[in-house]
Order: structure tokens, then sequence, then C-alpha cells
């Protein structure tokens, strides 16, 4: 009985999680797809956010997850938006990536929809020494203007300026 139990649960969340594979392929574009489901990388400079300067909150293109936030986007010059931190350290894991021939990335992925965002580098500004470089095609941007109409109103607080 708990052999039949565990199979049909098995069986269950294997089925779930074609369905959902299909689903995404149906509401993601190919390029979204691609890069947050099978690890891709889009072309560099030709992504809709490397050169964003808009203020507001970069979610995952899967699930809305918060991910990213404007204040710490900066210029890395390599054509993909980079961040030096995730606006939530809890909402992206990190795991080392070998699939480069002699070369250890860490892989930086969505910790919620389990989506591949991009990678992690040691070589961004302070305050962290990091380079968090995302593909855009796994980001949707939120401008600050309409972060209360998709529920993260919390953020808010970021884009406030500081009196001297």
């Amino acid at each position: 009985m708990k052999y039949f139990l565990f199979l049909n649960l098995f069986f269950v969340s294997v089925t779930a999680m074609a369905e959902s594979k299909e689903d995404l392929k149906k509401r993601l574009t190919p390029l979204q797809f691609k890069v947050t489901q099978e690890n891709g990388t889009e072309p560099a400079f030709e992504n809709e956010y490397w050169d964003n300067k808009a203020e507001g909150i970069y979610v995952d293109v899967v699930d809305g997850t918060p991910l990213f936030s404007s204040t710490d986007k900066y210029d890395s010059g390599t054509g993909w938006p980079s961040f030096t931190r995730p606006l939530e350290k809890p909402s992206v894991i990190e795991k080392e990536d070998r699939s480069w021939f002699f070369q250890v990335r860490t892989e930086v992925k969505s910790a919620k929809s389990g989506s591949h965002l991009g990678h992690v580098f040691p070589d961004g500004p302070a305050p962290t020494g990091l380079r968090y470089c995302m593909n855009s095609a796994a980001l949707k941007f939120i401008p600050k203007e309409k972060l209360k109409e998709h529920g993260l109103e919390r953020f808010l607080p970021l884009f406030e300026k500081k009196s001297k």
C-alpha cells in the first residue's frame, strides 16, 4: 500500500510538472522558455533590460517573485542587466555550473519557480563585489509607479529619496 501511494504521488507530480512545462511553452515567448527552462542565454546588448534605467523591481517572468531592484542595478558593460545583489536573498538559489568547458561558474535560479536566471560573478562593484548577470528574458520589469498595482508596495521605500 505504501509503495502504491508513493508511486501514485510520484506519477501525479511528474504529470503536473509536464503539464506546467506545456503551459509555460504556451505562455512564454520561445526565448523566455529557452532561457528559464533550458538554461539558455540571450544575446548580449540585444535584450530588453540591459540598458533600462527606470526605477522599479524585476520579477521572475514565470511566477512573479520579486528578484532584483533597480537600486542595485549597474552598467557592467557586459550587455546584460547586472545587479550587486538580489532584492531578498531567499528569492534566489546559487549552484555550481560546470556546463562550460574548463570553467566553473555559479548559476542563479529563482528559488520558487526553479527558473534559470543567469550567473553571479565575483567581479562586481562595492558594496558586495558581486555581479549578478541576469537574462532579461527571465525577468519582467515592474516600474516604481505600478508596484502597488502589482501588490509590491512593500518595496516603495527603496525609491524614497533620503534628505541630507
